[in-house]
């Protein structure tokens, strides 16, 4: 898990995505990154503080699901992020 200098607001978490899958279901491996499945899991690698009367759930290091569409795209010292509310996540493995 990578030191980020990024410090998420209220809310908001920073999820390092896993790494897109490199075959489907079946075995058959796919060439095109526009083939690729988005992937819709990672590690919580920074919170924000929370909102009032609503502390995070989620704590740094977490793997955690979230939707397929959720969160915010950010490149960070050459490494993709999401950043999205807590909110959007689904659920912590």
């Amino acid at each position: 898990m990578a030191q980020v200098n990024v410090k998420p607001l209220a809310d908001r978490v920073l999820v390092e995505p896993a790494a897109a899958e490199q075959k489907t279901a079946g075995g058959i491996i796919i060439i095109p990154d526009t083939a690729k499945e988005k992937p819709q899991k990672g590690i919580v690698v920074a919170i924000g503080n929370g909102k009032k009367d609503e502390p995070l759930t989620v704590k740094v290091g977490d793997q955690v699901l979230y939707g397929k569409y959720s969160g915010t795209e950010i490149t960070v010292e050459g490494k993709d992020y999401l950043i999205m509310r807590e909110s959007d996540i689904l659920a912590v493995i």
